[in-house]
């Protein structure tokens, strides 16, 4: 793959996948999690709150910004140009400090705009490098969360549809592995929707929170230099203009227990797509499930007529790369030695490494789901060699009537015998029940004795 003039170098030199391989599949984050998109949000921060600060206080030196100068500075705090990523990079090149190095763009910015000397030194004014990267974090994860919940809603949505699609359709369960009570398809295809709309809603609710209060959380600088202001409100304000909830109560950093709490939520996800991605490879290799053959793909190098679950696995070995990660981050990133260590920089950078796995499996499950269709003449054939399943109803049936012992009269008629059809009306000709529970048993097959699940199945 050659490298085109807008992107200097090939994917396929990349060291990692998430921007190699599926450097595609991971666009939607490219903007938000990648250095580039950390940088702008950066800008955008610094910007933000020099107009913020110069709406609170107009009474400050340089606080009354020319109209060219409050213009760019709207500007830094929408929309940083597409070229301000690498000038920034290029600046810390030399001062070897990502956050000064922001600033002092930001500065660059506004003089080449025509801000003065004292307008200048409001940019960054009271600031810690961590008021600007928690709230820089923590818009990032917030549009990322929007971005992946929409994939996670389609992924909802399509198991649902499928759900009421093959709500009627037997299937045998398999419960330790072995035959089981009958469901249908569509309630097992029911049960994952349901467990990841939880998942979302639990994911949704977690908090976003932003600090700003300077070097160790306390507004040293703040109160020794603008005595009469009332910070705390300040910063409220401020985080709050942002869409964030104001943390009050912190060190240096942020302590990042809702990164923590966020990263949880969507690791938990991850475990459903992992069980239902397990579910689906299973069906498959009994036959329950058949893939539709996508004209000019290749199963295997060797064998011609495979057509693999390769969604599946793709899906499952992702989230599992994913949750590796996300996992540290909810281990690591609540503990700080003292008012401020450096290990959590490190591994924040890595956000966009966890979220581009975990958006590769949900995208290739769901791949995965538009491929597959029911074999329901299968299912049957596993059915109707499974009448031993209906014991459960029997005895069940027995208790209703009063008549003791009838778990172990199924336990022995039953247990680790293949029961046919003609065995089983000859043993419920045996049993001492009325007339009308006979033939209620009678009617029984393994292909009807789904209970509720249809109607479950619909409901979801």
């Amino acid at each position: 793959m050659s490298a085109s003039p807008t992107d200097p170098w090939s994917a396929v030199d990349a060291l990692s996948p998430v921007d190699g391989r599926y450097r595609a599949s991971t666009a939607p984050l490219r903007a938000l999690l990648s250095e580039g998109g950390l940088i702008r949000e950066r800008i955008r921060v610094e910007a933000q709150w020099l107009l913020h600060l110069c709406s609170a206080l107009p009474s400050l030196p340089g606080a009354q910004l020319a109209p060219a100068v409050r213009e760019r500075a709207r500007l830094l705090a929408s929309a940083p140009e597409a070229s301000a990523a690498a000038a920034v990079k290029a600046i810390e090149a030399r001062i070897n400090h990502d956050v000064k190095a922001v600033e002092y763009y930001v500065r660059e910015q506004l003089a080449a705009a025509g801000a003065g000397a004292a307008t200048l030194e409001l940019v960054h004014f009271g600031c810690t490098s961590e008021d600007i990267n928690n709230l820089s974090y923590a818009r990032l994860l917030q549009a990322a969360r929007t971005a992946l919940r929409a994939v996670l809603d389609t992924r909802t949505r399509e198991l649902t549809e499928l759900a009421h699609r093959f709500a009627d359709t037997a299937m045998p369960a398999r419960t330790h592995g072995q035959a089981a009570s009958p469901t249908t398809l569509g309630k097992e295809l029911a049960n994952f929707a349901a467990r990841l709309a939880r998942a979302q809603r639990r994911w949704a609710a977690v908090s976003i929170l932003g600090k700003w209060n300077g070097a160790v959380g306390n507004f040293n600088a703040h109160a020794a230099a603008l005595p009469a202001v009332d910070w705390p409100a300040m910063a409220q304000s401020f985080v709050t203009s942002l869409s964030l909830e104001y943390n009050p109560w912190t060190t240096q950093i942020e302590p990042h227990d809702w990164i923590a709490e966020y990263c949880d939520a969507v690791a938990a996800a991850n475990v459903v797509f992992i069980d239902l991605c397990r579910d689906l490879w299973g069906y498959i290799s009994l036959g329950y499930l058949r893939q539709r053959a996508v004209s000019g793909e290749v199963g295997s190098s060797t064998m011609p007529h495979k057509v693999n679950p390769i969604d599946f696995e793709n899906a499952e070995g992702n989230c599992g790369i994913a949750n590796a990660l996300l996992r540290h981050f909810s281990d690591k990133l609540p503990v700080s030695r003292w008012q401020r260590d450096l290990t959590d920089s490190t591994v924040l950078r890595n956000l966009g490494v966890a979220f581009g796995h975990t958006l590769i499996a949900w995208e290739a499950a769901g791949r995965g789901l538009t491929k597959i269709e029911a074999d329901p003449e299968r299912m049957s054939a596993d059915l109707n060699a499974s009448w031993e399943v209906l014991g459960e109803a029997v005895q069940t049936m027995l208790r209703a009537a009063g008549v003791p012992g009838g778990y172990e009269r199924l336990k022995e008629f039953t247990r680790g015998r293949a029961i046919d059809a003609a065995m089983f009306g000859a043993f419920i000709d045996s049993l001492p029940l009325g007339p009308a529970d006979k033939n209620r048993l009678r009617t029984l097959t393994p292909m009807l004795y789904t209970g509720l699940a249809a109607q479950l199945a619909r409901r979801i």
